[in-house]
């Protein structure tokens, strides 16, 4: 059976981003990547160098999903926080992943997230100007509140977890609810 780098290359990334996910960088191990994936531990190393690659490897595969899977609109932020909300309910890996990002990695600066905020904060800045959206925030202010309150229910700690919740269908309402209280002005 002929090999396919292609499709070996896939089963390394989907099995990384489930150790990723579950341990961050630091407690993830290559051998339970390679042995995942079906494939050989050399390969993780041939193809992406290092651990610490792989996941940034990950990091911004999933990261550009989550931006082909969301679409952002500045005119419609209620709107793009709940396709986020619902993004995070159906692949909670994503919000790991930027945690574990976001501790292991506190100076990154991967190319594909910087243009993609870049992207959105220049799209909020024009919807001000144009007086689509108010300027009470800043751009950064207004998007990292629309995150916050998309993420969330998520985020909460263990204690709040235990509590219970209330339904999907409400608590997506909330967050939207929550965005277009924010940007009413």
């Amino acid at each position: 059976m002929p090999r396919d780098p292609d499709a070996t290359r896939a089963r390394i990334l989907d099995a990384a981003e489930q150790e990723f996910a579950d341990h961050g960088i630091a407690g993830a191990r290559v051998d339970r990547i390679a042995e995942n994936a079906q494939a050989n531990k050399a390969l993780i190393y041939r193809y992406f160098g290092s651990k610490e690659e792989l996941f940034d490897a990950v990091f911004a595969q999933r990261s550009v999903a989550f931006v082909e899977e969301v679409e952002f609109d500045a005119t419609d932020l209620p709107g793009y926080a709940g396709r986020a909300f619902d993004l995070y309910e159906q692949n909670p890996r994503t919000l790991r992943l930027a945690t574990w990002y976001q501790l292991e990695r506190p100076d990154g600066a991967l190319p594909e997230i910087m243009a993609s905020n870049d992207a959105k904060l220049t799209k909020i800045a024009q919807a001000q100007a144009a007086g689509t959206l108010p300027a009470t925030f800043s751009p950064l202010e207004l998007l990292t509140a629309v995150r916050a309150l998309s993420m969330g229910w998520t985020l909460h700690t263990p204690e709040l977890a235990q509590l219970e919740r209330p339904s999907r269908e409400r608590r997506r309402e909330l967050v939207v609810e929550g965005v277009r209280r924010l940007v009413a002005g």
